[in-house]
């Protein structure tokens, strides 16, 4: 009788204890421990290839563009339109370039002044520090085991009200939502990202077309 009742008593101690460490499982990680991932991730990193796809819903109007974002270490970045074909946005680590291919002339602006929505990847060429990039960070789960932390990029809170990274367990980025103060929402969504893809440093140097002018002016919205 004794000897059924120890056996019972150690069944419950180990379902117990099964509902212990089946909690501890659950329980999400903290806003430091995700925003450690994502630093760790791209610290790492030399270099990344992905695909992506950009929404934009605001001012009475939406718009969806898709191209192929590439990093290069330190920072230089070049995203490269095929929908609509011909337009690049580029950082070669002294100015921001843009052009669409049949525009009438290039637009240019020192990096240290730039002001666009692309900006906070940024802090992806660079050592990331994602805790002091972000004010007011938060952390909620979302689909497929990922996280998304939220906050507002340190120094822009005049024109950004939120900024939204959707992360892997292992802290890759797989989308950014930006709200800006007047409610427009831009979406970067990234597919098959390639750490340390090979990326010549030539991709990253901008020659403007022949008889193209270049205006040093503020970068389009």
């Amino acid at each position: 009788m004794f000897g059924h009742l120890r056996r019972g008593g150690t069944l419950v101690a180990a379902l117990l204890l099964l509902s212990v460490h089946s909690f501890a499982q659950s329980k999400p990680p903290s806003v430091h421990d995700v925003a450690q991932r994502v630093d760790r991730h791209y610290n790492q990193l030399r270099s990344l290839k992905a695909g992506f796809t950009e929404t934009y819903e605001g001012m009475g109007m939406s718009r969806v563009e898709s191209g192929t974002l590439f990093l290069l270490k330190p920072g230089r970045m070049r995203w490269e339109y095929s929908s609509p074909a011909g337009k690049l946005f580029l950082l070669d680590g002294k100015y921001a370039w843009f052009y669409t291919q049949g525009d009438p002339q290039v637009q240019r602006i020192p990096a240290k002044q730039l002001d666009d929505l692309r900006s906070p990847l940024r802090f992806l060429l660079g050592h990331t520090q994602l805790e002091k990039e972000l004010t007011g960070l938060r952390i909620t789960s979302a689909a497929n085991g990922q996280f998304t932390l939220a906050g507002v990029p340190t120094g822009q809170q005049q024109r950004i009200h939120r900024l939204a990274l959707t992360v892997t367990a292992t802290g890759s980025i797989t989308s950014i939502e930006i709200e800006e103060a007047d409610g427009s929402i831009t979406r970067f969504t990234f597919t098959a990202e390639e750490p340390n893809a090979a990326v010549s440093a030539a991709a990253f140097r901008f020659t403007p077309p022949r008889g193209v002018p270049i205006v040093d002016a503020l970068p389009p919205v």
